[in-house]
């Protein structure tokens, strides 16, 4: 299983979709500091079900929603989507492909 993409919406510092696509081979993440590097692998962390808000850099889970900046309004959700590729049928329950796993989070605090 190979992971294809990670598409991030309202989540911490990605107000707008952001889709990261990763090839076969090594991918790296660069960038200088405060530019988001740190969000990808909290992202990642969050849509697989990380529920401690202290692991994800956070105080409370609405912390992981955009809140803003003073030329963008704040988000009301948060969405990340994990694509995966399973060809190899690594997970031989799912007769598909491609897995996609996705969680959004509301500030009402209702989540999907």
């Amino acid at each position: 299983m190979i992971l294809k993409a990670i598409e991030m919406q309202g989540f911490k510092s990605f107000p707008e979709k952001t889709v990261l696509t990763f090839n076969k081979g090594i991918t790296a993440v660069v960038g200088p500091n405060g530019s988001g590097k740190s969000n990808i692998s909290d992202a990642v962390r969050w849509v697989l079900g990380e529920q401690s808000t202290k692991s994800l850099r956070s105080s409370k889970m609405e912390d992981v929603i955009f809140d803003g900046t003073k030329v963008r309004k704040a988000h009301t959700f948060a969405q990340v989507t994990l694509r995966l590729d399973n060809t190899d049928r690594t997970i031989s329950e799912v007769d598909e492909d491609e897995i996609t796993v996705t969680r959004r989070f509301f500030r009402s605090g209702e989540s999907e």
